[in-house]
């Protein structure tokens, strides 16, 4: 089992909690926010809305497709509505909806899925999404946003209401580490450089970043210089930042608790293969369901954790280019 002493110093909080906060701050502000739950009021963080604004919130019920159709009703009635689950029902369950009613129809629809990844830990694997990244990134007129910690989903959330169209956020269960502050730089579409190098770059998305942030830490006692790169926007892909990046260090790592099929890491890979292919791990989940347990030993066993972006760096390092 690997220790997690490194959490021990750090304060944490989940991202469910930050989009939750951030939603009552959006409904006071704009009187057309409304929110559509299916029936997880209280695990997605929706609940304290649904109490302050009852009148500009839907309960439908476990009928997730409902929720997106509804959804799409009241964005084309010149609402914003914010559609809230679990993310293995949401797009798991309702990408048809989504397809047709949201995106193909522009609708100006926020999805908010919480509960992603392994990160969702004793739940298993029925309840760990590790394709919605694939799903929605695929779809056009669709935004992808994966915050990495409770301060930044809040901005996200906020921000999410100023996109006309469609946007995807990925949030998360458990508590993790907060990374950034309320005076950190948040842009949707514009990736955060949180460690500058010369060496190797590492870019990853959503809590899973602080594992990345403990390599480079770990890395620079060995006199290896990594940049890490916080990419919370998948869609719209910032090229310029990963080009700039990639092409000081020549070497890539993608960090993220998804599958490696798709996810963040295909879509960075799918750039630099037509504009600056270099040597690359894509560090994730691999064709694998995950299973029952706390979500440090699942990166752990499935080799998203520090200790394998660290084994990753080393090998990455001795290759010739």
């Amino acid at each position: 089992m690997l220790s997690r002493n490194v959490y021990d110093n750090v304060k944490l909080k989940s991202t469910r909690d930050g989009f939750g906060e951030a939603l009552l701050e959006l409904g006071k502000k704009n009187k057309d926010i409304v929110v559509v739950s299916a029936d997880l009021a209280e695990s997605t963080r929706i609940d304290k809305f649904a109490k302050k604004y009852p009148n500009r919130f839907f309960e439908v019920g476990v009928a997730e497709q409902n929720a997106m159709g509804i959804a799409a009703g009241l964005a084309l009635s010149d609402k914003i509505p914010y559609v809230a689950s679990f993310a293995v029902f949401s797009p798991g369950r309702n990408w048809d909806q989504l397809r047709i009613s949201v995106a193909l129809s522009q609708a100006n629809v926020k999805i908010a899925s919480s509960h992603a990844g392994l990160s969702v830990g004793p739940d298993g694997a029925s309840h760990q999404a590790l394709e919605d990244i694939a799903i929605v990134r695929t779809l056009p007129n669709m935004t992808v946003v994966v915050p990495c910690d409770y301060t930044q989903t809040k901005k996200a959330t906020l921000e999410s209401a100023k996109i006309k169209g469609p946007v995807y956020l990925r949030l998360g269960r458990p508590a993790s580490p907060i990374i950034t502050t309320k005076s950190s730089a948040f842009k949707i579409g514009v990736a955060d450089v949180l460690l500058k190098g010369s060496d190797i770059t590492i870019v990853a998305c959503g809590p899973i970043l602080y594992e990345a942030l403990l390599a480079a830490k770990e890395l620079q006692k060995r006199k290896i210089k990594a940049e890490v790169i916080n990419l919370h926007t998948i869609k719209p892909l910032d090229k310029t930042t990963i080009l700039r990046s990639v092409k000081k260090t020549k070497k890539l790592i993608t960090v993220e608790d998804h599958q490696v099929a798709g996810g963040m890491g295909s879509a960075i890979v799918e750039m630099l293969a037509e504009n600056y292919p270099v040597p690359t791990q894509m560090i994730g989940v691999r064709d694998s369901f995950g299973e029952s347990g706390e979500p440090q030993e699942l990166w752990d066993k499935y080799g998203l954790s520090h200790p394998h972006i660290i084994e990753a760096a080393l090998k990455l390092i001795k290759k010739k280019i």
